[in-house]
Formats: C-alpha cells, sequence, structure tokens
C-alpha cells in the first residue's frame, strides 16, 4: 500500500463521515427537539405526533447499517443513478444518513430533557415564547451535552463506514480488512488501523475539550 492509496482511502472515510453527520444533524435536530417538545413533559405535550415520530426514530435505529444499505439500493438507484452509486465512496451516504440520524434524534432529545424545569418555568412566567424558551434557554443550556454527542455520533459514523466494503465504496476501514483478510500487506493494513484509531482518538479528544470549555462558561455565567 503507497501513499496515494492510504490518503485516497482516508479522503473516501472523512467525506463519508462528515457529510453524513451533517445531513444526519439537518434531519435529526429539530426532529430531536420536536421530540423533546411534545413529550408529556415538554413545551407543547402531543401524544399523537411524540408517538409517530417516536415509532419512526426507533424503527431507523432497530435496523442495522448492513440491512439498511440493502434496503435502501431503491433509493439510492433514484438519487445516485441506477448503476452509478454502487462502488464510489458518496454511495455510502444515504445508508449512513438513515443510521445516524434517528440516533442524533434521540441525543438530542436526552441532551434537552437534562435542562433543569425550574429554570424553564421561570423564564417562561415572564412571557417568553415556546421558540424563545428553545433557542435562547433549552438549546444554549444543553451545549454540553450535544456537543459530547456530536463526537460520540461521528465516532460512531466512522465505525459504519465498515461496512463500505459490501458495496465497493471503500474507505480506511475497508481498505485495512482487504489487506488484512486477504493477506497482501500486513504493514498497509496496521497503518490503516492506527490512521483511524488517530482520527477517532483526536474527534473524541476535540469533543470532550469542546464539551469542558463551554461547561466551564457556563458555571461562570451561573456565578456572576
Amino acid at each position: 500500500m503507497n501513499g496515494n492509496d492510504l490518503l485516497a482511502a482516508a479522503k473516501d472515510t472523512l467525506l463519508m463521515t462528515c457529510i453524513s453527520t451533517i445531513i444526519a444533524y439537518v434531519l435529526g435536530l429539530p426532529l430531536g427537539v420536536l421530540l423533546y417538545t411534545t413529550s408529556k413533559k415538554g413545551l407543547k405535550p402531543n401524544k399523537a405526533i411524540n408517538l409517530i415520530l417516536g415509532t419512526i426514530v426507533n424503527v431507523f435505529r432497530s435496523i442495522p447499517c448492513l440491512l439498511l444499505i440493502i434496503i435502501l439500493i431503491p433509493l439510492s438507484n433514484v438519487i445516485l443513478g441506477k448503476g452509478q452509486w454502487s462502488g464510489h465512496w458518496y454511495s455510502m451516504i444515504i445508508p449512513l444518513v438513515f443510521t445516524s440520524f434517528a440516533f442524533v434524534a434521540r441525543m438530542v432529545e436526552q441532551a434537552l430533557n437534562e435542562v433543569d424545569a425550574g429554570e424553564i418555568e421561570a423564564i417562561k412566567s415572564l412571557g417568553a415564547s415556546n421558540w424563545q424558551l428553545i433557542t435562547k434557554v433549552i438549546i444554549p443550556e444543553s451545549r454540553t451535552s450535544l456537543i459530547s454527542g456530536f463526537a460520540v455520533t461521528i465516532v460512531s459514523i466512522i465505525g459504519y463506514t465498515s461496512f463500505a466494503g459490501y458495496i465497493a465504496a471503500g474507505g480506511l476501514i475497508v481498505e485495512a480488512f482487504n489487506l488484512g483478510y486477504y493477506g497482501t500487506d500486513k504493514l498497509g493494513m496496521w497503518i490503516c488501523v492506527i490512521f483511524v484509531v488517530i482520527v477517532v482518538q483526536v474527534l473524541q479528544e476535540a469533543g470532550l475539550a469542546l464539551a469542558k470549555k463551554v461547561d466551564k462558561r457556563r458555571a461562570v455565567k451561573w456565578e456572576m
């Protein structure tokens, strides 16, 4: 395995991961807010809507990524063109998004539930609207958990890219598997493994550091 192959595999993994994470949050963040808002103790409880949204989230969380790849082949054909999606890094975007957006929604919901109910009621009594409570109080107060959840999500999506080999989409994990399983280049395999470990550790530590920084700012705000 040469340097160009390693860089190409790393690029494929990063593109799959970053684009999928962004789209998953575009879908999952508002869905998580809706789950929180319509819950029994939410700002605007609605049992029917909460049940429908919760069911959708639970269904997609229950289906393994590999099965989603197979199930979503028709959708991938429609969006990316039949016969064109398989074998390219972007062919994993749709399965990764469907695998991750429900996970994001639940993490967002849990993060918002951690905000002190007394604080919300106090600000609500001053005449704040639900939109103001969500955007000015609840989301800002749950930033630490949201950032930690983001780090967990992006690392999980990197792990899901290991299934890209089933549709020849490539990436570091697939490259490591191929090199190790077929015994063509053990050194190359370990280089890929080390590279993946480094990327994961950097993302985890960056997320943890940012979450701690935000948490300290929050503590200073309350002291003031």
